[in-house]
């Protein structure tokens, strides 16, 4: 699986965890240049806290276009040290 943005490839990875129907990313398969830490974060009562990153390619920001949940619940450990894309970001074959 491919996600991509702005016709860069944002994350390549055979290994992908599919929750909720988002692919999540093992965090080494992302390139860390087009991704940048956000203030962002939101609460899901079964997987616990997500962190949010903005998703950049060259001087386009695609503001909390990625997420990651650092500490997940124990029902979500599955996508522990996994990111997952939104927002217009594409995850193709």
């Amino acid at each position: 699986m491919r996600a991509m943005w702005n016709d860069r490839v944002i994350a390549d990875s055979e290994d992908t965890v599919i929750v909720e129907g988002n692919h999540y990313f093992p965090a080494d398969s992302v390139n860390p240049e087009n991704l940048r830490e956000s203030d962002t974060s939101t609460r899901c009562v079964w997987k616990g806290t997500a962190s949010y990153y903005d998703v950049v390619v060259g001087d386009d920001v695609n503001a909390d276009a990625a997420w990651t949940y650092p500490e997940p619940l124990r029902a979500a450990e599955n996508i522990r040290g996994r990111i997952a894309f939104w927002k217009g970001v594409q995850v193709v074959e």
